[in-house]
């Protein structure tokens, strides 16, 4: 994929990702092409989310757990009050 610097800097994280599941992409300066983002040899492993390893390490006891609804419920009443 090619993008025009103004392009790549407004969209650098969807360019990022876009190289991280393997496309290449070029950056151009007037329809020129100047650099091109390619994904690396060697990445290193992420590192995992370490709550999210503890929870599947120590799941929730039915009685503590909350169903979807009442937690999406709870973060959009968050959301409207830091608004």
């Amino acid at each position: 994929m090619m993008y025009n610097v103004l392009e790549a800097r407004n969209n650098l994280s969807k360019l990022i990702a876009d190289v991280e599941s393997g496309i290449e992409v070029t950056i151009a300066r007037r329809g020129v092409p100047v650099a091109r983002i390619v994904p690396m040899d060697y990445a290193p492993e992420r590192p995992r989310n370490a709550f999210a390893a503890w929870l599947r390490e120590h799941p929730l006891t039915p009685e503590r757990a909350r169903p979807v609804e009442d937690i999406d419920a709870i973060v959009a009443e968050n959301r409207a009050a830091g608004a």
